[in-house]
């Protein structure tokens, strides 16, 4: 993935979105441009925060689900006009979550069937996909200030390297690391009663979900 090119050039089409030009044909060169970056993103959220959505019965993966994400966007692009990559980004994350809620909450209201090939005792079948802690997590990630939330969203839960998500959002990968870290102290404390110990999670705990 070349994160520098993709930055770029999603720089570009988005300058190109405040001119004159009309905005519909700008959407669609950005959004087929910014794919690959998409479809990593739904992949690492799926696995990493709805993982019960990647087993049966629905054996979702990220492939199925950039098509909606893409339809999201060129419809909520209509209107919202971001102006940077951080702002960019920041409104696909956004998309791709409410995407797989609605996938989430589908599957929650199925009927609770048996497989015909059997349930394996314990492998979690009928829970949901996200769990009351999992929506209270999410939640709090919502609630972290601006430059917290865009730099946990873009290292912890979309994966990139400090160095890829300081190209995102224009600092440095110091002020990453440190904005990242000032968000896991943020959710240790807003999370603390998820936490049986209370003890201060490390940076795995917080990502767990």
């Amino acid at each position: 993935m070349n994160a520098g090119g993709t930055t770029a050039l999603v720089q570009k089409f988005l300058d190109d979105l405040a001119g004159d030009s009309p905005a519909e044909p700008i959407v669609r060169s950005l959004l087929a441009r910014a794919t690959e970056r998409l479809r990593y993103l739904c992949g690492s959220l799926l696995h990493r925060s709805y993982p019960r959505l990647t087993r049966p019965p629905l054996n979702l993966q990220a492939d199925e689900v950039i098509g909606s994400v893409v339809e999201r966007l060129l419809k909520a692009m209509r209107e919202a006009r971001p102006g940077t990559v951080r702002q960019f980004f920041a409104l696909a994350s956004q998309h791709i979550r409410w995407e797989l809620n609605d996938l989430a909450r589908r599957l929650d209201a199925q009927p609770k069937v048996a497989s015909l090939e059997g349930e394996l005792p314990g492998d979690g079948a009928g829970d949901s996909s996200l769990t009351p802690a999992g929506g209270r997590m999410l939640r709090a990630i919502d609630e972290l200030p601006p430059d917290e939330r865009d730099a946990f969203d873009l290292v912890r839960v979309q994966g990139l390297p400090l160095t890829e998500a300081a190209q995102v959002l224009g600092v440095s990968s110091t002020t990453i690391k440190r904005r990242v870290d000032r968000s896991l102290r943020m959710l240790a404390n807003l999370l603390a009663d998820l936490r049986p110990d209370a003890s201060l999670p490390d940076s795995a705990q917080v990502e767990e979900s």
